[in-house]
Formats: structure tokens, sequence, C-alpha cells
């Protein structure tokens, strides 16, 4: 469920692209969602019925997710079942963690809820909920250097139950912070309206609230909108964030972002949320956004699987060690005899060092800490943080 107040202009497509590097990897993984999983996961969802918080129904759904992760090669160690009440009803979240490999302990929360009222809810939020599968499917052994929380919250209908339960009580105890959170990007109501011409997705900016997390929201859901336009055929607006599982991150000063449909569908919350109502085919576009989306807010790494054999001459074959790099960083192109350009960046983008055909970098003027390394060859751009540490 979200709200009725819609806000601000469509993108153009250049634009959104003018200010985000393209990364093959990323794309190729975006392409990886496939209209077949989405509509099994959309049907599959629906069948399932009034998902009321507390229900039958609603406990079937969340073994129905948890089962599915089991399938794409979750451990048992990574999914949890958190329980929560309101009165006298019980329910439970589910969270699952892919593990970062450089930053362990610093969260991506990508979320959405699968309870509904009145009606299966195939679009609010069975579309947010299929997408958020897909992703993690693709993902499951991509390497991204942030951890990554798949959250599927319950009880969301009936007022932010469950995300409120989890802001409080697990990302925060006790009022003090014990979960180090980068960002929260939701998913609510993507499910378009059959027949439409769905072209347009809305992207979730915090206008409100808490005012000192609203620059860094507007950055992010900028990035949001740079992806979509990097990774899928869809154009993006601005919407203002409200009344959906990121309200409460954002009170407690989160960083937060999130899609929502850009014409809104008069089904939600009613018996006619079926996926005889939904676009699959826009549920489809919003999946390959929001993978090609998670992997830049993650960082993922840009070389193909095994699955894929990249070209000889392709950027995914370079080598850039050691990482961490105390005085020396080693570049080792695939083509020796090809020229580039490698920069390195702070976190907010100042160049720090920038050199033409070195592949031997002397990193010993700068601070221990990390950097964004930029290498161009051609129109082909590798982009990898780097670590300096003595």
């Amino acid at each position: 469920m979200k709200r009725i107040t819609t806000f601000l202009c469509t993108s153009l497509i250049m634009q959104a692209m003018s200010a985000q590097t393209f990364i093959q990897a990323y794309k190729d993984r975006a392409d990886m969602v496939t209209q077949t999983n989405i509509t099994t996961n959309l049907q599959e969802f629906g069948n399932l019925g009034i998902k009321k918080t507390g229900s039958v129904a609603n406990a079937n759904t969340l073994t129905w997710i948890k089962n599915k992760y089991l399938s794409y090669g979750y451990t048992a160690s990574q999914i949890e079942e958190s329980p929560f009440t309101y009165g006298s009803t019980n329910s439970k979240n589910l969270i699952i963690t892919k593990t970062g490999t450089l930053y362990p302990n610093k969260y991506v929360i990508i979320c959405g809820h699968f309870d509904t009222i009145y009606g299966p809810g195939v679009n609010d939020n069975g579309s947010g909920t299929s997408i958020i599968l897909e992703a993690a499917r693709i993902l499951k052994n991509v390497p991204t250097e942030y951890s990554i929380k798949f959250i599927h919250f319950s009880g969301e209908e009936q007022g932010l139950i469950g995300s409120s339960h989890y802001v409080n009580n697990v990302a925060y105890q006790g009022g003090v912070r014990k979960l180090d959170i980068k960002l929260v990007f939701n998913l609510d109501q993507v499910g378009g309206v059959k027949g439409n011409n769905n072209n347009t997705v809305y992207c979730d900016e915090d206008q409100g609230g808490v005012s000192s997390n609203n620059a860094a929201s507007a950055a992010v859901t900028q990035q949001l909108r740079n992806c979509t336009a990097l990774y899928s055929p869809l154009q993006t607006a601005v919407d203002p964030a409200e009344d959906t599982d990121y309200i409460p991150f954002e009170r407690k000063g989160e960083v937060i972002t999130g899609f929502f449909e850009r014409i809104r569908s008069s089904y939600p919350h009613t018996t006619k949320d079926t996926f005889a109502n939904v676009d699959p085919v826009y549920v489809y576009n919003i999946g390959k956004a929001t993978v090609g989306a998670l992997q830049h807010f993650a960082t993922a790494s840009t070389t193909l699987g095994a699955n894929k054999t990249a070209p000889q001459n392709s950027l995914e074959n370079i080598k850039l060690y050691p990482n961490p790099a105390s005085n020396i960083l080693n570049i080792e192109l695939p083509d020796k005899t090809a020229n580039f350009s490698f920069e390195i960046t702070n976190i907010s983008g100042r160049t720090l060092l920038k050199v033409n055909n070195e592949t031997k970098i002397n990193v010993s003027t700068l601070e221990r800490g990390v950097y964004v390394g930029i290498l161009k060859v051609g129109e082909q751009t590798f982009v990898k943080n780097i670590m300096i540490e003595r």
C-alpha cells in the first residue's frame, strides 16, 4: 500500500544516463531477469489467497517465499524468520542476508511487504515480492562489496507494523543503532494496469519527515533513475516518499528510495487485485531496473560469472592488485597495447590522482581509506573500489 500523492516531472533517458557509468556486467545480470519467472511468481503469489497479517494464508506465503530462497541456494543460516505481535495477532517478517566482501557489516536493504487485505494482492504487493525474489536469485553467487538484506515485511497494510518492529527492535534497540545501513530500497505496488502504456516508473525521494536525510535520499534516488535508464527500457519520474515500509527507517534518519507504479491502479485493496489486472511486462522491466540498481548500490563485481565468457579484450578481464594496496597499485590489461586512463577519486567524487597508460600507480600519497578507481579504455569503463592500507 502506498499513498495517492504524486509529484514532479518525467525524465528523459539521456539526462538520466549522463551522470552514471554503464557497466556491461550489470546489464548482463539485469537481462537475466526472465518474464517466465516474473509471471510464475505473480501467479503463484495470487493463488495463495488473501494474505491478511496473522492469517494462515499469510503464514503460507512466508513459507512459499522462504522455499524460493532455499531453491536458489541460500542456506538456513542466511534466512531468518523474525516474529512480531500487534494486539492479539502474530506474524513474521522474513530476512535473508547476503554477506559483502569489503563491508560485511554495512547493509543495503531491499524490501517490500507480502501481506494483503481484501484480495490476493498481486499488484500490492506480489509485484514487489516477485521482483525481490528474482533479484535474489540472480545475485546469489555474485560478489558484492556491501552486504545485502532481502527483507519481506508483513503487517504493512495495518500501518507498517512489521517494518516498524524491525526498525525499533532489530536495526535499533533502545534507540541505539545496531545495524549500519547504507540505504533502504523499497518496492511497493509496481504491477501497473493491464492495457495501459506502462513505460514510466516513479522513483521515491524523501522530501519530508526527518530533514537531515533528504539530500542523501535525493542523491540515491537520482542514482536509481540513472540505473533505470541504463539497465531497463523504462523512463522515470520522482515521487515523494510516503506511507510504505521505508518510512520507519526514514524516521530514524536512514537514507531511503524506492519504486512505485506511475499509472496508479485502482485494484489494490480489492478482490480484483489479481494477475488478470496487472501488467507482467511492466513488472519484468522494473525487475531489470531493480537488478541493475541493486548491483550499483551494493557495488557488485564487474567480473562475469562462470556461465558467461568475456572476450579477451574485454575490461572484465582486467586486474587491479593488490587490493588493499599500500604504495603501488598494479593494473593488468588483457591488451597490453591499449591506450587507457586511470583515475582515483574519493567517495564524494573528487579526483585525487589521474594517469595515462601507467600500469604501476604510486598511491603512497593517499591516506588510509576507501577510494574509487575508474579505468577507461576507449568507450569502455571499469569502476572498482580501492582500499589503501598501511
